[in-house]
């Protein structure tokens, strides 16, 4: 067994951490033949708390205490990933981002406008097309891994929250609830890549999406997969510490 400890630098909704990274910090836990993973949130993960990593053949799991807060397997996607869009028609949406206007979740450590350059990823996914959305992505020196590549907590960080926007969040607030990614090639740090998000269906509390991150070329590097499920963001504070049974 291990532990890990989510820094307050990578917070979600306020007080927990976000589900992209969360995702991709358990993911590297699980020896998949493919590189695909799928994790599923089953609470939100508490800051500054060592939570304990166990490994097993089929995965690993994230336990605050005795309780699971994420679990991770092998994956599979379900779809198709969305088309790729050019730097230039990606920046003309990020001036539609609607976060701008409104966003449940200003502090997120992705997408939140209460975040500054070098402190959050400040992605603004806006609109491109209907149930679409596109930015550009370009990683700092914060995000390194080493040799100049992006870690890839931060591949799959960037891949969450585009897929989010494709909804009206400011009147339907969505939380990560399964996130399912592969990293096919390395993220190299100072270049600009394309993030698209696509809309797939909803189903009572849950909205299907998925995403895809481009290099300038238009080649897919990464993409993901998600389940989010609706919640009241005023409701949605920090955690309670968990006591066990």
């Amino acid at each position: 067994m291990s532990t890990l400890t989510i820094d307050p630098r990578f917070t979600g909704p306020a007080g927990s951490g976000n589900g992209g990274y969360v995702c991709g910090r358990l993911a590297s836990y699980v020896d998949a033949a493919q590189g695909r993973v799928s994790v599923s949130l089953r609470q939100p993960p508490r800051l500054e708390t060592p939570l304990t990593v166990t490994q097993s053949s089929s995965g690993a799991s994230l336990l605050d205490g005795k309780h699971a807060v994420a679990e991770a397997r092998p994956g599979a996607f379900t779809g198709l990933p969305p088309d790729a869009v050019g730097l230039k028609a990606a920046r003309a949406a990020e001036a539609r981002y609607r976060g701008l206007l409104s966003h449940p979740f200003p502090t997120c450590f992705v997408c939140g406008t209460a975040r500054s350059p070098g402190d959050g990823l400040c992605l603004r996914p806006g609109a491109h097309g209907i149930g679409r959305t596109a930015c550009v992505w370009a990683p700092d020196m914060s995000l390194n891994k080493g040799v100049g590549q992006v870690a890839p907590e931060f591949v799959w960080s960037a891949l969450d929250c585009p897929g989010g926007w494709t909804s009206n969040l400011e009147e339907r607030p969505l939380v990560l609830g399964t996130m399912t990614a592969v990293c096919n090639d390395p993220v190299m740090i100072g270049q600009e890549y394309v993030v698209v998000g696509q809309r797939v269906s909803e189903e009572g509390r849950k909205t299907f999406t998925a995403t895809a991150l481009y290099d300038e070329e238009g080649r897919r590097l990464a993409r993901s997969e998600h389940v989010w499920i609706a919640v009241d963001a005023a409701a949605f504070q920090q955690p309670a510490a968990l006591d066990d049974p």
